[in-house]
């Protein structure tokens, strides 16, 4: 058959990953329920209300997967790389997160929502999903041309996601999703350049302004005229000197993550998320999972993460279109910096920044739009499956 050029099939990924996001989905929602039971029964006298929601989106989710996996999903795919569709979806994002000023809703402050069909649609994740696709065309259209390598050519590919992330950052007081969108870019961009001079004195200098801002504001008094995000760096460095002024989760969510010492509690035996810790079916789930699961439950499901991670890197890997293979680096990239950012947030090593656990955090917009990552990672793998021999 080899020297006749037909079609052969080779090892698919799609079930190792399908197995893998599925775990994930399905520890997410035993998580989902255990700890929004008591929230959920006190607030809308469902201690189902949370689980149901997300089990809501995350079938729409599977839809969008199945819809990826066929022939349409194929064309919808090859269309959002086009240059065409990549830049009508910029726009759609863009557009989508200016329209939050007058027809969002608004909840605990921030306006970064629509409500549509029962689900609460988040702009900043369809920003996310126009980043990979704009940096995976770019790639394609020009693979020889060194775009990045120079400040020029670097500016062409970083501005989009730069005003996507600060449109979020401004419009929807998102910053945790605007710091989302520039690290993929970020990543993306330097998988894709031949010297990365350019690439890292970038990074450096932006790191070097972190390092001279968080400095600044350790010299500052809490109660002096600042604004609420230098107020919550500062409480980060000293907690426990801030108890009242939003000390009071982080801590919280480390009592939590002590009190389940090696094994865990138990499923459905944490203490502290009776009421103790705010929204912690939401970004603080992470304690509740080392509560009740232990070291060896956290140590477990980090290594779910890691292998979902490696098994979309080979996907990447064995692609030899270039689109292809930047999507699921994208996508990769996009899953990698959520999951190490609400961990770090949960242990107390950087400051509370909102990011839900991937597949684990309640959100029903997050969830369906990363299984729509998901799909067109899919959709890449279900490619490379197919290869002439």
């Amino acid at each position: 058959m080899s020297k006749t050029g037909t079609k052969k099939t080779k090892y698919s990924l799609v079930l190792p990953l399908f197995l893998i996001m599925t775990g994930l989905l399905v520890w997410g929602l035993f998580m989902i329920f255990s700890s929004s039971a008591y929230s959920g029964g006190t607030e809308s006298a469902d201690v189902y209300h949370f689980l149901k929601t997300q089990v809501i989106a995350e079938a729409a989710g599977l839809f969008v997967i199945v819809i990826f996996l066929t022939p349409i999903g194929d064309i919808i795919f090859a269309a959002m790389g086009s240059s065409k569709g990549r830049v009508l979806l910029l726009i759609v994002s863009a557009v989508s997160v200016v329209l939050l000023i007058k027809f969002g809703i608004t909840r605990n402050g921030a306006t970064r929502w629509y409500q549509l069909f029962g689900l609460n649609i988040q702009p900043a994740e369809i920003c996310k999903i126009a980043v990979i696709i704009y940096l995976a065309g770019m790639t394609a259209d020009y693979p020889a041309l060194g775009r990045a390598d120079k400040p020029k050519g670097y500016a062409i590919l970083m501005l989009p996601p730069a005003v996507l992330a600060i449109l979020v950052w401004k419009i929807t007081d998102n910053l945790s999703s605007a710091i989302i969108i520039a690290g993929i870019a970020v990543l993306m961009v330097f998988v894709t350049i031949r010297d990365i001079k350019v690439h890292m004195a970038a990074v450096l200098a932006g790191a070097a302004g972190m390092v001279a801002y968080v400095s600044r504001v350790a010299l500052m008094d809490y109660n002096a005229d600042i604004d609420y995000r230098t107020k919550r760096i500062i409480v980060w460095l000293n907690p426990e000197e801030h108890l009242r002024d939003g000390g009071f989760q982080p801590l919280q969510a480390l009592y939590a993550i002590g009190s389940g010492g090696i094994a865990g509690k138990g499923i459905g035996r944490s203490i502290q998320k009776l009421g103790t810790i705010p929204e912690v079916h939401n970004d603080m789930i992470f304690s509740v999972i080392c509560e009740e699961t232990g070291l060896i439950g956290a140590a477990l499901l980090i290594i779910i993460f890691a292998a979902m991670i490696a098994v979309m890197s080979r996907i990447a890997a064995q692609s030899t279109n270039i689109y292809n293979k930047m999507v699921v680096t994208g996508v990769m990239f996009h899953i990698a910096i959520q999951v190490a950012l609400n961990i770090m947030v949960v242990t107390a090593m950087m400051p509370n920044t909102g990011v839900g656990l991937p597949f684990i955090s309640y959100g029903g917009s997050s969830a369906l739009f990363l299984m729509t990552e998901m799909g067109m990672v899919f959709r890449v793998a279900k490619d490379n499956a197919q290869t002439d021999v």
